[in-house]
Formats: structure tokens, sequence, C-alpha cells
């Protein structure tokens, strides 16, 4: 039996270690095929330069306008997810019947799993002229239609995770609140909520994480201007969609080529600070949901 377990450990271990050298090699990878252009360009010219024309001569590589892209449909989205996607979780979590929840959990975790291109469908044959139409606009491929798109796909991750986080609360917890005279609604807002905040928190960056790093809908809806958006209807180019409409285009070894791998490792960091957020809010109200 022992040897059995033994094998098993050594099987997982196995896989652990495949999946950490993978995710190594590849962030080398990125390193060593966007480090190159900042022979060409400095750091900060690549950063916060306002003009992206790789193939102009000579080029430009400012990055400022796809980072400012990546970052109104991030916030827009996010702004639009998580009320929704926290608000759902609680309810399917703490109001819904039984059966009720047995419909929508499924249902939600379904929606996660829609391809995104098909989401990027939707808002083009759909969202795109109604928006052009109702607000009378030039095009409804804009930065609003790509942050209610990236609403859409966040929202069934932030919901799932949270509603996970809330009905691991522990239900002496909930029993305690009432036996002391509280409304449902005042156990859900002071006792369940904060003792499952760690999980609501990692939901919530998750979610922003996922809109950040989505390449399809953003290439789909955005617009695809390089340019500072004035508005929440122009069109901009998120750094994601920079990435796959340009990459096809840049010859192996180019100014462009290693242009496009730097964004793939300014958006390598966007994302690991996210992550390194989710981890650190984690840590953080653990405390507060073992201290209730």
């Amino acid at each position: 039996m022992k040897t059995k377990e033994i094998i098993i450990k050594m099987v997982f271990l196995c896989l652990a270690l495949v999946s950490i050298f993978s995710l190594a090699f590849i962030a080398i990878f990125l390193f060593k095929e966007g480090l190159p252009i900042f022979k060409k360009v400095s750091l900060k010219t690549f950063l916060f330069g306002k003009e992206w024309y790789p193939t102009d001569e000579p080029p430009a590589f400012g990055i400022l306008p796809l980072i400012i892209g990546s970052l109104v449909v991030t916030l827009l989205s996010s702004l639009i997810a998580v009320p929704l996607g926290v608000l759902s979780a609680i309810y399917i979590s703490e109001l819904a019947r039984p059966f009720i929840k047995e419909i929508l959990k499924p249902l939600i975790e379904l929606l996660a799993a829609l391809p995104s291109v098909v989401i990027g469908l939707f808002g083009m044959t759909i969202i795109a002229p109604f928006l052009q139409k109702t607000f009378n606009l030039s095009t409804g491929l804009n930065a609003f239609n790509a942050s209610l798109m990236l609403a859409l796909m966040s929202i069934p991750t932030i919901t799932s995770i949270s509603e996970d986080a809330l009905h691991n609360v522990p239900s002496e917890l909930r029993e305690a609140s009432f036996a002391l005279g509280a409304t449902k609604w005042e156990t859900i807002y002071y006792v369940v909520v904060p003792a499952a905040l760690s999980g609501i928190g990692t939901a919530v960056i998750l979610g922003i994480a996922r809109a950040l790093g989505e390449t399809m809908v953003v290439l789909m809806v955005a617009g695809g201007a390089a340019w500072i958006p004035e508005s929440i209807f122009d069109p901009v180019r998120p750094m994601p969609a920079a990435i796959a409409a340009e990459m096809g285009e840049a010859p192996v070894g180019s100014e462009h080529y290693h242009a496009l791998f730097a964004i793939g490792l300014v958006l390598f960091f966007f994302t690991l600070g996210f992550n390194l957020i989710a981890y650190y809010i984690a840590q953080k109200y653990k405390k507060v949901g073992e201290a209730l």
C-alpha cells in the first residue's frame, strides 16, 4: 500500500513539475523575444509613447494607447461585472430556493464555457448596430461594446467562485446570528459576506484578470484604433488585440515582431500583478473568516 501511495505522489509531483517548467519556458521565451526591442527604443518611450506605428519609416513604438485601451475596457467591464457577479452569487447561495439554485448554478457555469468568438459575434451583429443606432455613433465597435462583452464573460467566473466561497461559510455562523436575533439580510451583510471575503476577493480579481487578458472579443468588437480614447464610445485597441491582429504580419526577428512580444511582457506583468493581489486578498481576509 505504501508503494502505491509513493507512486501516486511521484506521478502528481511529475505533473506539477511539468506545469511549472512549461510556464517557466514560456516566460523565458517571452523575455528572450521581447527584450531586444529595447535596443531600438527606451523603456520609457515604449511605455509612455503616444504613437503606435510599427510599420512606418521611422517606426513608432509607443504603446500608451494600447495600455489605456486595455485599462478602459477592463475598468468598465469590472464596474458592470463585479456588482452583478457578487450579487448573483449572494442570491444563489443565500436566497434562492433549492430547485432554482439547481437551475441557475449550472446555467451560469455553462455560460462560462461559451467560446469567446461566439460572444464576439454577438457583440458585432447585435450590440454594435444597436449602439450605433441608439447613440447615433459612427461605429458600434468601440470601448463600451467591448466592455459589455467582457463583462458578460467575467460574470460567470465571479459568480461561480463567489458562490462557492459563500456556500463554504459554516452554517453554525448563520445559526448563531439568527439566535442573536439578526434578520436574514443582517446575517448576510454582517456575517456571511465578511466570512467569505477571501473567496469573493479572489473571484473578483480573477474575473478582472480574465477581462484584461481576453483576446478574441476585443479583437472583434473594440474597433481596433490605436489611439487614446476621449469617450467610452471611441474605438480602441487593447494590448491582446494588437498582438493578435499584427503578429501574423510581423516578419520573424523584425523590430515589429520583438515589439509585439514586448507588449506580451507588459500584459504578463499586468496579469501577474492581478494574481498577486488575489493572493494577498485571499490571505488577508482568510484571517477575517477564521476570526468569525
